[in-house]
């Protein structure tokens, strides 16, 4: 190393990152490098509120206010907000337009509470990353339904994405309480399988019901077309799986019990069965009253909740050898190595 000149570094891997300086630099070290309190409160908040969104949404569609807002992005021609002009109908769509600001605002700062992450926990910035592009998708299609005066086949799309976004938040939630690195699957593959098969019996169940509400009554808006299905024969086809999924829930809370504790399958496989007995209730009563607004709205947020505890328990079927939100050694050396190179100078 003597005929090495002065400046040169002989171990050039040991060499600290370039500093990022100025104010950006200054807002970057202020932002987490590790899954705080804050992080995990961030990610309850994104799953909260997808799941809300979901209910105002379904308000809208239920009270017939589709097109209380006939334009987007904005409210009328030429108003982002409702003017006098317009009803209580706007209101409500103005409303729930309002809280995907809110969503917009959460998922920046769930996304910001991990950006720093992406080396050592890349998983909980793809899934931030995810939920924030859902979000924008979600408006972008929500623009397009009330262009088009609120077509059932878009409606059902615009509810597959809620589902999908619920279930991301879900994960995300699974994982900020997880530990970094590669993950192993923790049950038998029967257990796993099972699982499976399960959700397979919730996605169905979840689509089938998408088709019956636009057969359905409520379309949003008296002049919306509806999908031409007999509702009648549909609310049937719609019970035959969620009698399967019911079934097979029952079959998996009861295989739970032999999985290890420290999994908490038990609690989620429990979750799960108690979401589909209410599920099951509340169907079964809205279509013997005659479909009533609150009892079906109740019903699509339920749906979007089994979704989540579906996921849940998918996402607890593996887990990681690694201690929760242990650095890696690499991470570690970081820190040491920007310390000395800080006292150097």
């Amino acid at each position: 190393m003597a005929g090495s000149s002065g400046g040169d570094d002989p171990c050039p891997l040991t060499r600290a990152p370039p500093a990022r300086t100025g104010l950006l630099g200054r807002l970057w070290r202020r932002l987490p490098d590790t899954v705080r309190t804050s992080t995990r409160v961030l990610a309850w908040l994104v799953l909260l509120s997808n799941v809300v969104i979901v209910g105002t949404g379904g308000l809208v569609r239920l009270t017939g206010s589709g097109m209380g807002c006939p334009d987007w992005p904005y409210c009328t021609e030429g108003s982002l907000v409702p003017t006098a002009a317009l009803s209580w109908h706007s209101i409500i769509e103005f409303g729930n337009r309002t809280l995907t600001g809110v969503l917009i605002i959460i998922a920046l700062l769930a996304f910001l509470s991990v950006v720093r992450l992406r080396a050592t926990r890349p998983e909980l910035f793809a899934l931030t990353l995810a939920n924030g592009i859902g979000i924008i998708l979600q408006a972008i299609v929500g623009g397009v339904i009330v262009w088009l005066h609120l077509p059932p086949s878009l409606v059902g799309i615009h509810f597959v994405i809620s589902a999908a976004l619920v279930a991301n938040a879900a994960a995300y939630v699974a994982r900020v309480y997880g530990g970094p690195g590669p993950r192993r699957r923790a049950v038998s593959r029967g257990f796993a399988v099972l699982t499976y098969v399960t959700t397979a019996a919730v996605a169905l169940t979840v689509l089938i019901g998408i088709l019956l509400t636009g057969a359905g009554p409520h379309a949003g808006d008296d002049l919306a077309a509806r999908n031409g299905l007999d509702p009648v024969l549909w609310q049937h086809i719609h019970a035959w799986p969620a009698y399967v999924l019911f079934a097979l829930t029952l079959v998996l809370f009861a295989a739970s019990w032999r999985t290890p504790p420290a999994l908490r399958l038990r609690f989620f496989t429990g979750l799960l069965l108690a979401v589909e007995l209410v599920q099951i209730a509340v169907g079964l009563w809205q279509a013997r009253t005659g479909l009533p607004i609150a009892l079906v709205n109740i019903h699509m947020v339920l749906a979007v909740s089994l979704v989540a505890a579906m996921t849940a328990v998918v996402m607890h079927l593996k887990t990681t050898d690694a201690p929760t939100d242990a650095p890696t050694e690499a991470a570690a050396s970081v820190p040491a190595v920007r310390s000395g190179s800080v006292q150097a100078h």
